[in-house]
């Protein structure tokens, strides 16, 4: 039986997320960003009321997979295709690639291993889908620019002094340091989490690329909703639609 390539763990009201492909260093193809974007959607509708994305093997994620990207990579981005109804913290180490800092950028806390590197290559392959540009609103803008247009490597340490990681542990550790926000958020109270993050929401400036993916994710999540079957349904057998709102 083949392993899933994420994995979900409940742990006393904490859900663990796992990049589960560490072969591929957590390369992000279509059977990635699917189980991604399924467990991104079972923790906003489950009983868990925080999440901690990590991975398996040493490195978070290589980014979108060369040899098979995904169809739609920004709909497994959490807060871009799954709006997150609860906080996500981030928990990262080795190479923090591509599609892999935009992820990190929305999620609400990131730990990191000190041996953890973020690099956003697209300008040297020729090729990007733009979400990352939120990130301008997010670290300085210069040290946003140099990651986007140079393409180089930018360690854990000056992600941690610019604002992106909020805290840097040795590397093996990032897990439960991580978990130790994850409790602490899981003891507070829900409804102002739940106020604070829509209200941060609103404020943080979004970029063109992370729009259209929002828009693309809530038009498709009424395509494919239970009222819209209802609808076809009741069209094609002459009746009057029962809607439930799900």
């Amino acid at each position: 039986m083949t392993s899933p390539v994420v994995t979900y763990e409940s742990r006393e009201g904490v859900a663990i997320i796992t990049l589960n492909r560490p072969e591929k260093r957590n390369a992000i193809n279509n059977e990635v960003a699917l189980q991604l974007r399924a467990a991104l959607e079972r923790l906003n509708e489950g009983e868990d009321r925080v999440g901690v994305l990590t991975h398996a093997g040493a490195h978070f994620t290589g980014g979108a997979d060369i040899k098979g990207p995904p169809e739609d990579f920004p709909a497994c981005v959490p807060n871009v295709g799954v709006m997150m109804q609860k906080p996500l913290v981030a928990a990262v180490g080795g190479w923090v690639v591509g599609g892999g800092v935009v992820i990190v950028q929305m999620c609400d806390l990131c730990v990191a291993a000190s041996d953890a590197k973020f690099m956003f290559p697209e300008a040297k392959v020729g090729f990007t889908g733009a979400a990352i540009a939120g990130l301008a609103a997010r670290i300085p803008h210069k040290v946003a620019m140099e990651l986007m247009l140079v393409g180089n490597e930018i360690s854990a340490e000056r992600m941690y002094q610019v604002g992106l990681v909020n805290q840097l542990v040795e590397p093996g550790t990032q897990l439960e340091a991580a978990l130790v926000y994850a409790r602490q958020l899981a003891d507070n109270a829900p409804m102002v989490i739940a106020v604070l993050r829509d209200y941060v929401g609103r404020v943080i400036p979004k970029g063109p690329s992370e729009l259209a993916a929002q828009g693309r994710a809530t038009i498709q999540r009424i395509r494919q909703s239970a009222d819209a079957r209802e609808g076809i349904a009741s069209f094609k057998d002459k009746r009057r639609p029962t809607f439930s709102g799900k």
